[in-house]
């Protein structure tokens, strides 16, 4: 039986090749997003870009903001993957955990300042993109008030105050990481992480102090 035949082709399957064109097309969109701007991204120059035919976006993607979505989600997703990475091979205090998953995030985010672009500028311009930032803002608030409450030995106090901090650190760190990137924030990368982990450890501290009297 001929690989064509078999569905292989270069010994390749067809759902792996669909796969791979797929993972080029969200290659392709990063590098003109992060070059250019989601408004001067264009389907044309995203096929360009990956050597591909419109055909092949419209196998993976509906539109432009499918396109978007997409990368925004890898990119959270990696974002949390190496949050929680962090905090489970660090031993230690909350502050030498916070400060771990907030280098590894931060880390990231400034290795490939396109991904960082994705999620805090570019997001700004879409109403799609603008509601899943949105949406991923509450589930990284989520994971940090569940980590805190691990760290900070409180169980899951029915008090709105834990989720209250929570999304007031979690939006307060993707507006630093925001400001320190245009550059209104004037810190090395070291001491922008060394600084938000204290105020983590800090603010965290606060409030389950505050919880356990509330209870009390």
């Amino acid at each position: 039986m001929s690989g064509r035949t078999s569905g292989l082709y270069g010994g390749i399957g067809a759902d792996e090749r669909r796969a791979l064109r797929r993972e080029r097309l969200l290659e392709a969109a990063l590098e003109l997003v992060g070059a250019e701007g989601w408004q001067a991204t264009t389907v044309r120059a995203i096929c360009a870009n990956a050597r591909l035919t419109p055909r092949y976006f419209y196998e993976s993607f509906a539109d432009r903001d499918a396109v978007l979505l997409s990368l925004f989600d890898q990119i959270a997703g990696e974002g949390a993957s190496a949050v929680l990475a962090a905090v489970a091979s660090t031993p230690g205090d909350a502050r030498t955990k916070s400060r771990a998953a907030i280098g590894a995030f931060v880390g990231l985010m400034t290795d490939d300042p396109r991904k960082a672009r994705v999620l805090f500028i570019e997001a700004i311009g879409s109403e799609a993109i603008a509601k899943r930032r949105a949406e991923t803002l509450r589930l990284f608030a989520e994971l940090v008030a569940g980590q805190a409450r691990e760290f900070y030995g409180v169980p899951h106090e029915p008090d709105p105050l834990v989720e209250i901090t929570a999304l007031m650190l979690a939006g307060g760190l993707s507006e630093i990481l925001l400001a320190w990137l245009d550059g209104t924030v004037k810190v090395t990368r070291e001491q922008l992480i060394e600084d938000c982990a204290d105020l983590f450890e800090a603010v965290g501290q606060s409030a389950f102090d505050l919880v356990r009297r509330r209870a009390g």
